[in-house]
Parts: structure tokens; C-alpha cells; sequence
């Protein structure tokens, strides 16, 4: 099934110029086909191409399916990487896992002060539609570590430390319906600072297990765990 994204749905009953153009000159779509859409916001749409207008392709709808919501919040923290190749390959991948928010801080050992969220929105947006999901992850703007910690709204808060004596492990300490934010430090890791800045403000350090890993690996890894104790 191949979705089309309308972030105004369903106010808005045409698509914009390049998913017009993909769905009438590359699909070969025409006046009386049915196409499927996305708001972003968690329902999926039918809809009956009335006008095939490759630069405004318009449909009129015909049936509204609203997605399952998950049965908490699923909020990543995370140090971006120097190399942003990799960050973005890990926003696809956690945006197709599922993950409800991500953001951006900057830590002490952080090497990336600036992000491109448009370029960023737009990995998100293909990859909800190539993972079939109708609704989009928020993404923040990168800001200082200590107003994450200031500002997480979730009531289970987890730093995730490479600290091989830590014997407890993230995955045992999700349940089914509890908000939960979970920070992800940079190359390099938290600062011995950084970690008790964040216990003082109710976080707890836990473990993804007995290997060292990557940045982009521990976040895909921590999302992974997160879902897996999804209703």
C-alpha cells in the first residue's frame, strides 16, 4: 500500500506538488482511483481522485481509520552525532520501530551544535509512510542538556550510562503505561556531572547491556526495548 502525506487533512483535500506529482505522473494515477493518505496526527484516510492534476492532485474522502495509540509515551533524548549521516539513519529507524517524541541536547563531550530539523522532518515523514504509520513524532529543536532535564514532563526518567557494575537493565524497568523519557549520551558519554545532574532531577541510570555501544546503537536499542512493552 503506498501512503500520501497531507499534514491539513482532512480540510485540505489535495495533495502538495511533489506528492502530486508521484502519484499522478509516477503512479500513473487517474480521475476515479482510490489513494490512501496520512495526516501525521494518527489517522489514515481513503480517498477518490477528482481532479489528476499532477501540480494538485485532488480526491474527495471516503472512509477515515484512525491508528491504534500506543499505550504510553515514547520519548527519546540524545546527544547528536559529528557524523549526521548516522543521526538520520537512526531517526528512519526509530520512526519506523515507533517513537512518539525525539530530541536534541547538547552534552560536554557533545561535537554537533547545530541540527537541521527540515531536513530531519523529512526523513521522519518518508519513513512513517514506508513503515505504514499514520502518526509523526514530534522533533525538538537541540537544546542545552540542562533544560532537558528541567523540562521532561514524563513521570519514568532514565539515563542510559555505560556503567558495567549497573545491573539494571532498562528493559525491566518499562511498564505498559507509564510516559517514559529515556537520555542518550554522545560519543564519548555523560559526564560523572552530567549523570548526577540528571538523578537529582529523577532520572535513573540503567543499562542496555554488557556491550559499549555506539550512540545511534543504544538509541535504536532503547526504542526497540520500548515497543516491545507496547500493548
Amino acid at each position: 500500500m503506498h501512503l500520501f502525506y497531507q499534514s491539513q487533512l482532512p480540510e485540505i483535500q489535495n495533495l502538495d506538488q511533489d506528492e502530486s506529482k508521484h502519484c499522478i505522473k509516477v503512479l500513473r494515477k487517474q480521475v476515479g482511483d482510490e489513494i490512501n493518505l496520512i495526516d501525521g496526527k494518527g489517522t489514515f484516510y481513503k480517498a477518490k481522485i477528482t481532479n489528476a492534476n499532477p501540480k494538485k492532485c485532488e480526491f474527495e474522502i471516503i472512509e477515515t481509520i484512525k491508528e491504534p495509540k500506543p499505550s504510553f509515551h515514547r520519548h527519546l533524548a540524545i546527544a547528536p552525532t559529528k557524523n549526521m549521516d548516522r543521526m538520520e539513519w537512526l531517526i528512519e529507524k526509530v520512526t519506523e520501530l515507533g517513537i512518539d517524541e525525539i530530541s536534541f541536547f547538547q552534552s560536554f563531550h557533545s561535537e554537533r551544535k547545530i541540527i537541521k530539523i527540515d531536513r530531519l522532518e523529512k526523513k521522519v515523514i518518508s519513513a512513517m509512510k514506508q513503515s505504514l504509520k499514520a502518526k509523526k513524532p514530534i522533533l525538538n529543536e537541540l537544546k542545552a542538556y540542562k533544560s532537558i532535564l528541567d523540562n521532561a514532563k514524563e513521570v519514568n526518567k532514565f539515563i542510559a550510562y555505560v556503567d558495567f557494575d549497573n545491573e539494571t537493565h532498562f528493559k525491566n524497568e518499562l511498564d505498559k503505561v507509564t510516559d517514559t523519557l529515556v537520555l542518550i549520551g554522545p560519543e564519548g558519554d555523560f559526564t560523572e556531572e552530567e549523570v548526577q545532574m540528571a538523578v537529582s532531577k529523577g532520572f535513573k541510570k540503567v543499562s542496555l547491556g554488557k556491550s559499549r555501544l555506539r550512540t545511534e546503537t543504544a538509541a535504536l536499542a532503547a526504542v526497540h526495548l520500548m515497543n516491545l512493552v507496547v500493548d
